[in-house]
């Protein structure tokens, strides 16, 4: 039996394993990648807090009170690609390294990631934000449970999802240039739909994934660290994009 079959076969029932204990080690494996998420966006909220309430802020975005602008500084321009530029470096690291150091790449690019979104507790007013994030977690949680509990395969949505990504990855820089309003609210409203369709897509794909890595317990953790930055990555983009259209500015 080849990858592609274990991928979509959640329901075989292995030699010698019942299904009531196939369940139980899905379930098991299901925590453990929620359970780094919630960790991971924790330690992130974490960050972001310490740098934008001390003079950390300083060394990432210069501040001008008297004519109300931020702007980046160069280490500020390093941390906002710094994430990219890991989750690339994370595959490598997933592929050749031990589970140890897959565990350390994920909590430092969790701290990196803070990093880079401190600007929001100084555009956006902690109620607000505060609101969009129950509004992220409730959409989040519905959509998880829904990729969880399917049994539509999601496959094609997700490769429709992936180039819509590219797309609006695309787009978003060239408006950069642009500054056009129309387009950073439609970039907005399209953003807000990729991640609610990826967050279903990646659950689903993390649970079939299960099934073609369980019977190593070193491949099953690392696989759970991946599919929790893939949730990961699906929460915090749905949260910003949330917060464009919902958030209440300074």
């Amino acid at each position: 039996m080849d990858m592609n079959e274990l991928e979509h076969k959640p329901s075989v029932e292995f030699v010698g394993r019942s299904t009531a204990n196939v369940d139980e080690g899905l379930r098991s494996y299901m925590i453990k990648v929620f359970n780094y998420m919630g960790a991971g966006l924790i330690l992130t909220a974490a960050v972001a807090w310490l740098v934008a309430n001390t003079s950390l802020i300083n060394l990432f975005y210069n501040i001008d009170m008297q004519n109300n602008t931020i702007s980046m500084s160069g280490l500020g321009w390093l941390v906002a690609f710094a994430p990219l530029i890991m989750i690339f470096a994370f595959n490598y690291v997933a592929s050749n390294k031990s589970l140890s150091a897959v565990q350390l790449m994920f909590w430092t690019f969790s701290a990196v990631m803070g990093a880079s979104l401190a600007s929001i507790f100084l555009l956006y007013t902690a109620a607000s934000m505060t609101r969009v994030f129950l509004i992220t977690a409730a959409t989040f949680g519905s959509m998880s449970l829904y990729g969880y509990t399917t049994k539509r395969d999601l496959t094609k949505l997700g490769s429709f999802l992936f180039m819509g990504l590219i797309g609006l990855i695309i787009a978003s820089i060239v408006n950069i240039f642009m500054q056009s309003p129309a387009v950073y609210w439609a970039l907005s409203y399209i953003g807000v739909a990729i991640f609610v369709g990826l967050t279903a897509y990646d659950t689903q794909r993390m649970k079939n994934l299960y099934y073609a890595s369980r019977d190593s317990e070193e491949m099953a953790g690392k696989m759970a660290i991946s599919g929790a930055l893939s949730l990961y990555l699906d929460f915090i983009n749905l949260f910003m994009y949330l917060l464009r259209i919902m958030g209440d500015r300074r």
